[in-house]
C-alpha cells in the first residue's frame, strides 16, 4: 500500500481511499492489483508480463501504451549509482510514467505546479501513473531494490527533461515504510 508523505503541511496519508483521493487531485493514478494467477516475485519477465496480461492491456487501452516490460534493479545492479543518479534529479518526461511494482519499494518525489512538494513510497502491488509533464524524482529505499512493470506509448522509451530547479535537493531521499508511520502521525483525508 502506498504511503504518502506531504512534508510542509507535516501530513503522512497511508489510508488506501485518502491516498488515491489525494494523488487523483494531482493528476496520477494509483491503483492495487493482483494477478488472476499468482506469481512468484522472481519469476522471468514474461511470466510476469503474461501474469498482469488482461490488466496490461487494459491499461494500454486507456493510456494509449504500445510495449510493457520488466525492469529489475538489485544492489548489484552494474553501475546502479549512474544509473539511479538520472532519475533522483528533478525531470519530467513526454509522456507518462507507469509503474507496477513487484517487489521492492521506491519513493517518487512530485513537484506540482501549484501546490507543495509530496512523496509517494510505492511498493508490491501498486500501480502508479504520474502523466506526462509532471515534474518529479525518484529514489530507491535503503535496500535498493525494485523490480516493476512499466509501460511506454514509445517504444523506445523516454528521455528525462531535468528541470535543474535544485528543488530536488531540499528533500532526502528517505522511505517511510511501516515502521515509520506509526497510529499516532496517521492523517486520512
Amino acid at each position: 500500500m502506498a504511503i504518502v508523505k506531504i512534508p510542509s503541511e507535516h501530513m503522512t496519508l497511508s489510508d488506501a481511499d485518502a491516498v488515491k483521493t489525494f494523488l487523483a487531485k494531482h493528476g496520477i493514478e494509483y491503483e492495487r492489483w493482483a494477478p488472476a494467477q499468482p506469481v512468484p516475485a522472481d519469476a522471468p519477465a514474461d511470466a510476469l508480463l503474461a501474469a498482469y496480461g488482461r490488466e496490461i492491456d487494459t491499461l494500454k487501452t486507456r493510456g494509449g501504451y504500445v510495449t510493457a516490460d520488466v525492469i529489475d534493479v538489485k544492489p548489484e545492479t552494474p553501475n546502479l549509482d549512474v544509473m539511479l543518479a538520472k532519475f533522483s534529479r528533478e525531470h519530467w518526461h513526454d509522456e507518462d510514467e507507469v509503474r507496477f511494482i513487484i517487489e521492492g519499494r521506491g519513493l517518487f518525489h512530485v513537484h506540482p505546479r501549484d501546490g507543495a512538494v509530496f512523496a509517494i513510497e510505492v511498493e508490491a502491488g501498486d500501480l502508479i501513473r504520474v502523466p506526462r509533464g509532471t515534474h518529479h524524482w525518484f529514489d530507491l529505499c535503503a535496500d535498493r531494490r525494485i523490480r516493476a512493470i512499466r509501460l511506454f506509448q514509445d517504444p523506445s522509451g523516454w528521455t528525462p527533461h531535468y528541470t535543474d530547479s535544485g528543488v530536488d535537493q531540499g528533500f532526502e531521499p528517505v522511505c517511510f515504510g511501516p515502521a515509520y508511520v506509526s497510529g499516532a502521525s496517521l492523517a486520512k483525508m
